[in-house]
């Protein structure tokens, strides 16, 4: 993959995962912020726990750090795997937002 070709998938993540967030809010009482900085989105969550989503352009991954620790994602062609095998990106997400939120919260691509 090109820088260019990461730079591009990268954006098309971040962007589902705000879009994401206002479906969420608009369909449910979860309240979840979106604070996007430049290659970095903060998820804010009612009782302030975060999630941070971030480019690492150099290496072409996409880290994702909650409460349950630090994730690594890299694009296989179909959709952003885990580097140690932890799933897909927008699954691992769902779950993790769920568990910070108390309640079922669905991210998708």
């Amino acid at each position: 993959m090109t820088d260019l070709e990461f730079l591009d998938r990268a954006e098309q993540l971040l962007l589902a995962v705000e879009r994401s967030c206002d479906r969420i809010n608009d369909e449910t009482d979860a309240d979840v912020d979106n604070q996007r900085s430049g290659g970095m989105v903060t998820l804010v969550f009612a009782n302030r726990s975060q999630i941070i989503i971030n480019l690492q352009k150099p290496l072409h991954e996409v880290w994702m750090a909650a409460r349950s620790g630090g994730y690594h994602y890299r694009f296989d062609g179909q959709a952003w795997q885990d580097s140690k095998g932890a799933g897909e990106f927008f699954a691992c997400l769902s779950r993790e937002a769920s568990a910070q939120a108390g309640q079922a919260l669905v991210f998708a691509p």
